[in-house]
């Protein structure tokens, strides 16, 4: 008996739905990789301007200086209600980080930005991660991947002066008026003698899930216990002062800070990283993050980990922000690259294969 199936009036449309199929995946690919629109701005566009100023082979393209961290993140269980993952049922959890500076310059004086990083992994008992990158300001200067590379452009310096064009610096800031909270923030701002006095910020806006599905906005920032020099300046002529004061302090005893989340309300924008969401926002204490070791980058369990804040376990999701997306495949990009470099930090071992950046 014939299998109605192959019958030759039915076998062209098995074969027109395959092809169908078939060519919209093609499509998917081609533009993703930005094929079939050589106008679209790539990840590999990003990167490349990053390292406009030069390259340090070996090194991020970003945040390039730093140094790593390790401890344990102990959860107080408030934060289970909103969220399933595991990581914030009541109990520790192993935390590997790294402190940094924005930039590619791997040997940038401490006082060149007033901006200091944090970046996080948190690897749960069932073996999911969540990787989270922080700064220490409160809003992003831009809310798009192309306005954010624009800015690059806009703002590289230029070689005759070793600084920006102010005229083309301020055509960019004047024709993008959300960065006027960042300005706002950063003309006051300055070079603060700690990493271990900073508030760190993820800005971007995720979603915690919670047992029943349900979503809820979130957005979260870790807060010191220590705060004796919050806001003063550096040390003078110390190039390197803030590993410095991180090593003498972690000799003292371990070092804290808070892990808070802020739950949006409707309105609240999820989209935008320049906006701030008010302050009356509903902020949970979720447990305290403990940071007990430090170790050069160079040799330290860091050293081979990307932060890519798209790193999520169950019970966190990203959000609608078009930076997220943008932020991992640049991430993976740096990796890709630093890792293939024949002078990646002479004497060290291989990299590990695991996540870029």
């Amino acid at each position: 008996m014939t299998d109605p199936s192959l019958q030759p009036s039915r076998q062209p449309w098995r074969w027109a739905v395959i092809a169908l199929a078939v060519g919209v995946l093609a499509v998917a690919f081609a533009y993703v990789g930005g094929w079939l629109t050589p106008q679209r701005l790539s990840s590999r566009q990003i990167v490349n301007q990053l390292q406009a100023g030069g390259v340090h082979p070996g090194f991020r393209r970003n945040h390039a200086k730093g140094v790593c961290v390790a401890g344990y993140f102990e959860s107080n269980g408030s934060a289970a209600t909103y969220s399933k993952a595991s990581v914030f049922a009541p109990g520790r959890t192993p935390v590997v980080g790294r402190f940094a500076l924005p930039g590619g310059n791997p040997y940038a004086p401490d006082s060149s930005v007033p901006i200091r990083s944090f970046a996080l992994r948190f690897t749960l008992p069932n073996g999911e991660q969540w990787r989270t990158g922080m700064n220490s300001m409160p809003v992003f200067p831009v809310a798009t991947p192309q306005a954010f590379y624009d800015q690059m452009v806009a703002t590289q310096p230029d070689p005759a002066t070793g600084k920006p064009d102010p005229k083309r610096a301020g055509a960019f800031f004047a024709a993008h008026p959300e960065t006027g909270a960042f300005l706002a923030w950063v003309k006051t701002a300055k070079p603060s003698a700690s990493y271990v006095t900073e508030t760190y910020e993820a800005l971007n806006a995720f979603y915690f899930v919670d047992a029943d599905g349900k979503r809820h906005a979130v957005r979260w920032e870790v807060t010191p216990e220590a705060n004796d020099d919050a806001g003063t300046g550096p040390q003078a002529g110390d190039p390197d002062y803030l590993a410095q004061d991180l090593q003498k302090r972690i000799a003292q005893g371990p070092l804290r800070w808070h892990l808070r989340v802020t739950l949006a309300e409707p309105g609240d924008p999820t989209n935008d990283a320049t906006k701030a969401w008010p302050a009356d926002r509903p902020s949970i204490d979720a447990g305290t993050l403990v940071i007990e070791s430090e170790q050069a980058q160079d040799s330290g369990p860091c050293r081979d980990i990307n932060y890519d804040p798209t790193v999520l376990p169950s019970g966190i999701e990203i959000s609608d922000d078009p930076l997220l997306p943008a932020r991992s495949s640049a991430y993976a990009v740096s990796y890709l690259r630093r890792t293939r470099e024949e002078a990646h930090f002479p004497g060290a071992p291989t990299p590990s294969s695991e996540h870029p950046q």
